[in-house]
């Protein structure tokens, strides 16, 4: 069922009553009964040191949850002068749907600033709010992103394969283009609105990578925030992230059907001014079983390989295989392999307009592998060192792009008949 709008008529009615904001502050959250009260209280604090002769109002985006979290919200105490507001919201599951009730509460509210935090962390403070409203109040800018301190091992997807994707096909330098916080004014929140995306998967998957990317293709004006460091419920990527690497591909590669006529024609990059000063912290550490990696890759090998020689170059293939036949000691699957994996992989993507998703889903034992050689390039780097390899690896995609737009234009030429042979592996 398509909805006109995710904002449901009780929400609209107390919407109509606050009548005019100038910031709204969203949160959009499901099963966070144990995190949603610390960011609610950095929230209203922040307001509070900070825009205290502002109009606010914090907007809890919930998908229904079934533990406490909207009693949590509820029960807990914000500054007098200060509005909440507790919706559960309609639509597809998923934070797209939590965005665009959040988006459409901004438009109603006419607010002059839009902010959004994720409903997890543990590391949010009241100058979180100050470094990611300020830009939009003060400075002019459209769009704010969020620039964290991680730990190495955090963000395995963001740091190889998003923020990899998204400078070189879009030429800016957003290291995290898919943050759960950022802030826009309200004429990008109705240039969201206005866009039919909102029940498809990219909504459900990607609509933070969505947002960043039609900021960038729109001319937005942008800049990042910084955040300092981002302490959540982490995953260890040898166990949990599958499905989320499946998922984020999928998107990327979609909005690259999508904008290809601008990607095209972009070459090199530009820095993006960060604004914002925070507490230095360290992150926490993450521990990643390294051994797991590898033998997810190598299991894939073996189930798959007959299907990666088809979708890749023979020189990938090579280096996939000697890879797959390496001790845990001597194991590598470098970035400049890693580069043409995912080049051939969108330009596969591209061509077979079927099974789209299956083609991503049997590649995954291949985005194990390209962590494994992460971990062990970095295992003695602390973060700062570790953020230097990324800087390095996302060069090394900008500079092969033309090898993308080639194989993109090889692979257009596949008859569409060709994707027929996959029904072996459904």
């Amino acid at each position: 069922m398509a909805y006109t709008t995710s904002l449901r008529p009780y929400t609209l009615k107390r919407l109509e009553e606050i009548g005019q904001a100038d910031i709204i502050v969203g949160i959009p959250c499901y099963n966070n009964e144990k995190t949603i009260a610390h960011v609610i209280q950095m929230v209203t604090h922040g307001l509070d040191r900070y825009y205290r002769n502002y109009r606010n109002l914090i907007f809890i985006a919930d998908g229904g949850s079934t533990d406490d979290t909207r009693e949590v919200a509820k029960e807990f105490q914000i500054k007098p002068w200060q509005e909440k507001l507790i919706s559960i919201y309609r639509g597809i599951g998923g934070k797209g749907s939590a965005l665009r009730s959040v988006f459409e509460a901004a438009c109603k509210l006419k607010v002059k600033a839009c902010v959004v935090v994720d409903a997890d962390l543990r590391s949010i403070t009241s100058d979180w709010v100050f470094n990611l409203i300020d830009p939009i109040l003060e400075k002019g800018y459209d769009f704010v992103s969020p620039i964290y301190k991680r730990h190495k091992y955090d963000g395995t997807i963001t740091n190889n394969i998003v923020y990899n994707l998204t400078r070189a096909l879009y030429g800016q330098r957003i290291p995290q283009p898919s943050g759960g916080d950022f802030a826009l004014n309200q004429k990008v929140a109705q240039f969201y609105i206005q866009q039919d995306v909102w029940e498809t998967d990219v909504a459900r998957f990607g609509i933070d990578i969505w947002m960043t990317t039609n900021a960038i293709i729109q001319g937005f004006k942008l800049c990042q925030a910084n955040l300092g460091v981002k302490i959540h419920d982490v995953k260890d990527p040898s166990k949990q992230l599958g499905p989320m690497f499946r998922q984020v591909l999928w998107v990327l590669f979609s909005l690259m059907e999508q904008h290809e006529s601008y990607w095209k024609i972009i070459r090199g990059s530009q820095p993006v001014e960060i604004l914002g000063e925070i507490e230095e912290r360290q992150p926490e550490e993450i521990s990643v079983n390294l051994n797991s990696l590898i033998y997810k890759f190598k299991i894939g090998f073996q189930q798959f390989s007959s299907l990666w020689k088809e979708i890749f170059s023979d020189e990938v293939f090579a280096e996939v295989e000697k890879a797959s036949k390496e001790t845990p000691e001597n194991f590598r699957l470098p970035v400049e392999t890693w580069v043409k994996i995912l080049y051939e992989l969108a330009a596969t993507f591209h061509a077979w307009p079927t099974n789209r998703f299956k083609i991503v889903e049997l590649v995954t034992p291949l985005y194990y592998g390209r962590i494994a050689d992460f971990v062990i390039e970095t295992a003695d780097m602390n973060s700062d060192q570790a953020e230097m390899v990324i800087e390095q690896q996302a060069d090394i995609f900008e500079k092969n792009k033309d090898y993308l737009i080639k194989v993109w234009e090889e692979k257009s030429k596949i008859p569409e008949d060709r994707s027929s042979d996959w029904h072996l592996y459904d």
